[in-house]
Parts: C-alpha cells; sequence; structure tokens
C-alpha cells in the first residue's frame, strides 16, 4: 500500500461547541493520507486518485456545515474522500484546532480518524 499526502491544508471555519467560535470562527488546519496502491500505474490522472478533487472535498467539509465537535468533522472528511475516490483503500484525517479555546499553553489539539472503504 503506498499513499499520497495532503499536509497542512487551512482554512477559516465556525467549528466549536462555544457561541463566540460561531462566530468568529478560528484557523482549522487538515492533514490526509491517502493509502492505495500505485505501484504499475500508468502515468495518467483517470487511473489514480485525483488530490485537487480530494483537496475540493475537504475544503467543502471544512467550510460548509458547522460543527461542534472536530471529531463529527474528522469522520465526515474521511467517508467523504472514500465515497468520492473508490480507488482509495483507506484514509487518515486529522483536523488540528491549533487555536482551540483550552486555558493553558498548548501547541496544537486534533482529532485523528483512519477509515477503510470496507468500513463506509
Amino acid at each position: 500500500m503506498s499513499r499520497v499526502v495532503l499536509e497542512g491544508l487551512e482554512f477559516h471555519a465556525r467549528h466549536g461547541v462555544y457561541a463566540t467560535e460561531g462566530v468568529l470562527g478560528a484557523r482549522f488546519v487538515v492533514d490526509a493520507e491517502l493509502y492505495y496502491g500505485f505501484t504499475g500505474l500508468p502515468d495518467e490522472l483517470s487511473a489514480a486518485v485525483n488530490y485537487a478533487a480530494v483537496y475540493a472535498a475537504i475544503h467543502e467539509e471544512v467550510t460548509g456545515q458547522r460543527h461542534q465537535l472536530i471529531e463529527v468533522l474528522t469522520d465526515r472528511i474521511a467517508r467523504r474522500i472514500l465515497r468520492d475516490q473508490p480507488r482509495l483503500g483507506h484514509v487518515t484525517v486529522r483536523v488540528h484546532k491549533p487555536f482551540a479555546p483550552l486555558p493553558g499553553v498548548f501547541r496544537d489539539v486534533y482529532a485523528e480518524l483512519t477509515l477503510r472503504q470496507t468500513e463506509l
């Protein structure tokens, strides 16, 4: 199994439990690891996973509907990618919320999900 990684995709969105998060929004960062076999693949986009289409799907999921939990957003992104890209065996998606409303000093908060085509 090989992989293509889209890392550090940044979006402004309004996810979160608190009302201020819905009003002001915040920066969210998404990583998506796309797993499929591409050894022996012909040099044609039609034979591969179109990562531009994956980016567009992630953008739509992150900036579209608001969710209270980044875990739910992570699940929606993973399921959308697998539905849209049937060549994928599985996907790992991380949604980072680096400015989560926490009282202490921290580097990052993120939710991660690995989902297989067979789990849809």
